[in-house]
């Protein structure tokens, strides 16, 4: 359930999304949280912790280097990234997101989750800005293999390439390493195509390139809107703040457009 004073908020949301042709949403960690998965400060508890067993401060733990120089320790902190998503599912919330491209064709989504719950939910323009965790491949700039697991319970503690013995890795931007290009090009063509309404949940918005879409949005004149119980980096530039969990607001927001 969302306050009346929400419902309001969404319904004035509903109405421009009637106009909408071209419409993004942008995604964080708070989309799903309604799946019962952490957000990004609770994986597992290491954030809370703020290091790992061994010792290692969580983002060189979880980054580029250490997975070059030691393996083993970065695999397990991304086994635990990927045990604390094992098993759950997408929420209401991400199944509105994909009736939203249904009816209005041109409808993106630009997210920072690695859990593939878009996909999954039936969006097809997505923005896997950040990879996803079930896509996997050879380190080996020598060898093609890749292949595409549900979960990781079948992987040894530090998986290995069956065809030439070096370590694979899954399709995620780990900290210190670049955004994937084919994404990042697909952003950017479609920001320079331009949105009539630009939709964030979920997300503290502190990366350039996922608060950037509101920034330009607003400047231009164009409707934005956040859905977020707490406040973030871009909630004072937006012209519409929905302080509810994402799937309730959503599912709030479905029922008003009415289609």
């Amino acid at each position: 359930m969302v306050s009346r004073a929400s419902r309001q908020i969404l319904g004035e949301v509903a109405e421009l999304l009637r106009a909408t042709r071209r419409l993004l949403f942008i995604t964080g960690a708070g989309l799903s949280a309604d799946s019962g998965l952490p957000t990004y400060r609770g994986i597992g508890g290491l954030y809370d912790r703020g290091e790992t067993e061994e010792g290692y401060a969580i983002e060189d733990a979880l980054s580029g280097e250490m997975l070059l120089r030691r393996p083993e320790v970065c695999w397990k902190v991304i086994r635990q990234l990927e045990e604390s998503c094992r098993g759950a599912k997408f929420n209401l919330g991400h199944a509105v997101i994909a009736r939203f491209e249904q009816t209005i064709p041109n409808t993106f989504v630009l997210t920072q989750n690695v859990d593939g719950f878009h996909h999954d939910a039936g969006s097809t323009h997505v923005i896997d800005i950040h990879g996803g965790l079930h896509h996997l491949f050879c380190m080996s700039r020598d060898c093609d293999y890749e292949t595409d697991v549900a979960d990781y319970s079948a992987l040894a503690a530090l998986p290995r390439c069956p065809k030439c013995g070096a370590v694979i890795r899954p399709e995620v931007v780990l900290f210190g390493e670049m955004l994937p290009s084919r994404q990042l090009d697909t952003l950017q063509l479609e920001l320079a195509r331009g949105f009539e309404l630009v939709i964030s949940i979920g997300t503290s918005a502190v990366f350039p390139y996922i608060a950037g879409p509101i920034y330009d949005a607003a400047r231009q004149g164009k409707p934005t809107v956040e859905i977020n119980p707490g406040t973030s980096q871009i909630t004072r530039f937006v012209k519409h703040h929905v302080p509810e969990r994402a799937a309730a607001a959503l599912e709030a927001l479905w029922e008003a457009y009415g289609a």
